[in-house]
């Protein structure tokens, strides 16, 4: 493997398929700290395949994930966490009937002589979302059932960067949310960014993507046909290259990362 340049996570030459379909085709992908990239494309252009693999959901069946410059198995959602890889997927996998302290650390609970440390998990709770700037809860004992949307993604990512995450994958994280539960999001995408985490966001909606991402990537049946700074593209193009496969019909190879250079 080349040299990280300071990335996260690189992909290289990703592969799946299931059965006769080929949901990635040798498909690279490079991660950094402070940086949200997009990842879009059209229905059935291979996002959700994509972040499986790297989510641990999925194991491919060929190519090489990299993580801070290491080759890294990741066979499991499990071998993920323990990357510091956490996913944010669009069912959020929220238990309604707890609270957010109870969902924050649902399967992770604190133990103290054998009984559940509940002052301990509600004091980081309630740091993790004050570092996050999550204010609109009225109580961190509220039921996850009582959230609006916004608020539920919101818990959802604090319960994601809890554990020492690195490296964030949001799938759809703004989809089916109002204006103002949108912009909640979106905030909260910048506040990671800023916290010098990586982020991977795959989403429909390009106004979400040109004003959270800084760099865009497109997958078009199964290839990432290109790759780079958000201001690089308009929305013209990046619907050329999702339903096309290149910019005025034209296919593309995808950008080189500074990684490969040289």
């Amino acid at each position: 493997m080349a040299e990280t340049d300071g990335a996260v996570l690189q992909a290289r030459g990703l592969n799946k398929a299931f059965g006769h379909v080929q949901a990635l085709v040798d498909a690279d992908l490079d991660l950094y700290p402070g940086e949200v990239l997009a990842v879009v494309g059209d229905n059935g252009a291979g996002k959700s395949t994509l972040i499986k693999c790297l989510s641990g959901a999925y194991v491919p069946d060929s190519g090489q994930i990299v993580v801070d410059g290491q080759p890294a198995h990741i066979r499991s959602p499990r071998d993920a966490q323990s990357l510091g890889i956490a996913t944010v997927y669009q069912d959020l996998a929220l238990a309604d009937n707890l609270d957010i302290v109870q969902n924050m650390f649902l399967g992770r609970e604190t133990l103290r002589r054998g009984l559940l440390d509940e002052d301990s998990m509600e004091l980081k709770a309630a740091e993790t979302l004050s570092t996050l700037r999550v204010t609109t809860v009225r109580s961190i004992r509220q039921p996850v059932g009582s959230l609006s949307g916004g608020q539920r993604q919101s818990v959802a990512v604090a319960k994601a960067v809890m554990w020492n995450s690195k490296l964030v994958l949001l799938d759809e994280p703004t989809a089916a949310l109002g204006v103002v539960q949108t912009r909640q999001v979106l905030d909260l995408i910048k506040r990671l960014r800023d916290r010098g985490l990586a982020v991977m966001v795959i989403s429909h909606n390009l106004n979400d993507i040109f004003e959270v991402s800084d760099r865009i990537a497109v997958l078009y049946l199964g290839r990432m046909v290109t790759d780079g700074p958000a201001a690089d593209f308009d929305r013209q193009s990046v619907v050329e290259y999702m339903t096309t496969g290149g910019a005025n019909g034209r296919p593309s190879e995808p950008a080189r990362s500074a990684s490969d250079e040289g």
